[in-house]
């Protein structure tokens, strides 16, 4: 069986109550983070989506990407990776958060080049504590009955589920590319370490 077609998923659903801002719209290279993690993955994959929630399908700054939204309420970011799933059950999904101002095209590249189609998922092991890391990673076709089941028994977390499935994990080249940011003391000091304080 010829492995399945990726398509990618930007993550902009979340509600970033510790940031007290919409992180989607925060502005790292000089355009909103939603807008860099787009075109980032875009040329990647075969179809690129933004996974926002019902409230959010006419906001301005995602209005203007392909959409996929979230058919479940407060289950964080399992709630896109269902939806993106339920949509387009035969391809294999990239999935990635839109707060990770370090991620570039070399860790994305990467992840496709030792992507493992047999198993369940290719995620990368995080360089502080060596769990999957479920938000730059690639769900296969494969994983979307068993993330249905886990979801439904009442648990939310991708990163558990990784844990418990039969997941490939891969060291990230760049330690800091998966870093994210919640708040608004680590978004400046994100800012400052770029060198636009």
């Amino acid at each position: 069986m010829p492995n399945a077609e990726v398509f990618g998923l930007v993550l902009a659903g979340g509600r970033s109550t510790r940031m007290q801002r919409d992180k989607a719209a925060l502005a790292y290279h000089g355009r909103s983070q939603l807008e860099w993690a787009y075109d980032l993955l875009k040329p990647l994959v075969a179809q690129a989506f933004v996974s926002v929630r019902p409230d959010q399908t006419s906001d301005p700054l995602r209005a203007r990407f392909p959409q996929i939204v979230d058919r479940h309420e407060n289950i964080g970011p399992a709630a896109g990776i269902l939806a993106a799933q339920a949509q387009h059950p035969e391809v294999a999904w990239l999935v990635i958060a839109c707060d990770l101002p370090f991620l570039d095209k070399a860790t994305l590249e990467h992840l496709l080049s030792a992507r493992q189609p047999d198993k369940v998922a290719t995620a990368y092991r995080s360089s502080h504590d060596g769990l999957p890391e479920p938000l730059c990673a690639i769900y296969e076709p494969s994983s979307r009955e068993a993330f249905a089941a886990y979801v439904a028994s009442g648990r939310q977390c991708p990163r558990k589920f990784l844990i418990q499935a039969d997941a490939a994990l891969i060291d990230l080249p760049d330690p800091r590319a998966l870093d994210n940011v919640n708040t608004p003391e680590e978004y400046g000091s994100v800012l400052r370490s770029m060198g636009r304080s």
